[in-house]
């Protein structure tokens, strides 16, 4: 991974302006170089203009340290270099102040500016040398050699540092945008995977919930007939031993279809089969929750159960010894499958509860085809016994359970205590 610009700001470790020692170092070697050259350079300065040497010395080696603050003050280098261009030193500081001009994010008018008083100096003073060299004799050469000198000189010392500096500084930018870019995408993978995570958390415990409600909805119910029969048949044993060998028969038909239907939706989630295991380990978690689904709608049978057998689910409350009464009204008609297997679940989920919490109450069971809906509504009335003999026990989730169908399908459930001390469960869910 490559720092980031947080990381870059962490990690100066360098004096004053510099980032790094290194760079620190760096500019103080060049300082010293160029405070020798500029040194040296003075003497014959301060004979041409009649000043002591050691002030000559003592100004170029002045001078030539000002290339230390070249980071921090680049127009100022520059500057310094351009007023002692007449004294023919700090060429070295020149080149230099020139390529940091050029590579720092100042205005392109500014370091076109000073990079043309950099060549216009130079090349004035260096057609002057060339001019006076040749008047002395040091030169025998024709007069073309003097501007080509001093365009040749002024040019080689002003253009390849601007041009450098300029590329490097660009190069710069560039590294410093793809880095912050860099930062940038990293923080918003980072979101994305923080997100992405919360959202399989969440479906997570979505399909918890609804695995849980589907095996709720599947076993709860001929576990419960199977724990009144139970209680029945415990009651009639001696009494009546014929009707305790039918109970014990329900008992038994009802402890099958219950195993039945676990061992079914059990090979659903576990993807049964070698290509279907496969196929599941590379499956996302939402086709987990679909799988779920599908196998507790195809628990009673391959087509999942269908409003045509709530009369059978009627009968089997009916024959564990509650008084229920069923009435259809309108037409029936096909609905779609998850309709038809939510109005099942519904019907099925209230009934056990009239077992769990109201054994022996008498219960309507209530069905109605409408042009555009189907209503279905479970009621009983108040159980005269304070509590279920058999003690079914209760987990809190069968009406959240049936509310959370109902809304799956856009429809509307509603639950409570009636006004005769009894309770009813109504739902609506549209036909399509």
């Amino acid at each position: 991974m490559t720092a980031t610009g947080e990381d870059l700001l962490t990690a100066r470790g360098g004096p004053w302006w510099w980032d790094r020692r290194r760079s620190a170092l760096f500019d103080v070697s060049l300082a010293v170089v160029s405070a020798l050259e500029c040194g040296a350079e003075g003497i014959p300065f301060a004979r041409d203009a009649g000043v002591p040497e050691a002030a000559g010395v003592v100004f170029g080696v002045v001078a030539g340290s000002v290339l230390l603050v070249r980071r921090r003050w680049p127009i100022a280098v520059v500057l310094v270099s351009i007023a002692i261009t007449p004294a023919q030193m700090g060429f070295l500081m020149g080149v230099v102040g020139l390529y940091t001009l050029a590579a720092c994010e100042l205005p392109r008018r500014i370091i076109g500016s000073l990079a043309g008083m950099s060549l216009v100096a130079t090349l004035i003073v260096t057609f002057v040398k060339t001019r006076q060299d040749m008047v002395r004799g040091d030169l025998d050469l024709g007069d073309w050699f003097v501007p080509f000198a001093a365009i040749t000189m002024s040019l080689g010392f002003t253009a390849p540092p601007v041009l450098l500096g300029l590329y490097v500084g660009a190069r710069r930018r560039l590294m410093e945008s793809l880095r912050e870019r860099a930062d940038s995408l990293e923080r918003e993978l980072q979101l994305l995977a923080e997100r992405a995570e919360e959202r399989a958390e969440w479906a997570r415990n979505e399909e918890r919930t609804r695995i849980a409600r589907e095996m709720h909805d599947v076993v709860a119910h001929r576990v419960s007939l199977m724990v009144v029969h139970a209680a029945a048949l415990q009651a009639v044993a001696r009494k009546d031993p014929e009707k305790a060998v039918r109970n014990a028969a329900l008992v038994g038909d009802m402890g099958r279809q219950a195993l039945t239907e676990l061992r079914e939706m059990l090979g659903v989630l576990r993807s049964g089969g070698g290509e279907r295991r496969e196929r599941a380990a590379s499956m996302p978690l939402a086709a987990v929750g679909v799988a779920a689904a599908a196998a507790a709608s195809r628990a009673a049978d391959d087509e999942g159960p269908c409003l045509a057998e709530i009369e059978d689910l009627v009968g089997q409350s009916a024959a564990a010894g509650m008084v229920v009464d069923l009435t259809v009204e309108g037409d029936a008609r096909s609905y779609a499958p998850e309709v038809e297997q939510t109005a099942y679940r519904v019907v099925q989920e209230a009934l056990t509860n009239v077992h769990k919490h109201a054994a022996g109450a008498k219960t309507y069971v209530r069905l109605a085809h409408r042009v555009s809906e189907i209503a279905m509504q479970v009621e009983n009335e108040p159980s005269e016994a304070a509590a279920s003999s058999a003690r079914l026990p209760s987990g809190g989730n069968g009406l959240v359970g049936m509310k959370e169908r109902v809304a799956a399908l856009g429809g509307v459930f509603v639950s409570g205590p009636t006004d005769a001390g009894g309770f009813r469960v109504s739902a609506v869910i549209p036909a399509s």
